[in-house]
């Protein structure tokens, strides 16, 4: 494993517990508050809730994946927003509030965007990141071939001069 991938997962390991973390102090929190009772049915629900939105979610991006395909047209937006519903299903039914609010601004349309954007700028750069080594012409490989950003617009010719 190269040192940016071991700094990478200490990271991510690090993340992931202090989430646990917080997600254990607002458990507890909410327990004082409410009760122990209240607060399991609320987790319980939040897991049942999740379960079947993650099903609903990941049906609705698998049946646009391949209308799209079917159709020629690139279901880019539709398997996106599905995917982000997706796992919003699946962090409400990870056991904790603070995973329910994450999943709750994942799955409101109003929200969406906003992770569309982020999730879709850190994909692209892990692509290229990741295609960088391959050949010309490689799907997902930006090459000036390939490149879809506006820019000039390069006429191949030749020079010839009159004036001998």
């Amino acid at each position: 494993m190269t040192k940016r991938g071991r700094r990478t997962l200490a990271l991510v390991l690090l993340a992931f517990g202090l989430a646990v973390v917080a997600e254990i102090a607002v458990l507890v929190e909410v327990a004082r508050l409410i009760g122990p009772g209240w607060t399991f049915v609320l987790v319980l629900l939040g897991v049942v809730l999740g379960a079947a939105v993650a099903k609903h979610a990941g049906r609705r991006a698998w049946l646009a994946l391949r209308e799209g395909l079917e159709t020629g047209r690139p279901p880019s937006r539709e398997v996106g927003d599905g995917a982000l519903v997706m796992l919003g299903g699946v962090l409400l039914a990870v056991p904790g509030f603070l995973t329910d609010l994450v999943a709750l601004l994942l799955i409101v349309p109003l929200t969406r965007p906003l992770f569309r954007g982020l999730f879709g700028a850190v994909a692209s750069r892990q692509v290229a990141r990741r295609t960088a080594g391959f050949p010309p012409g490689f799907p997902g490989r930006q090459t000036p071939e390939n490149d879809t950003r506006p820019g000039p617009t390069v006429v191949q010719g030749e020079v010839i001069d009159e004036s001998d």
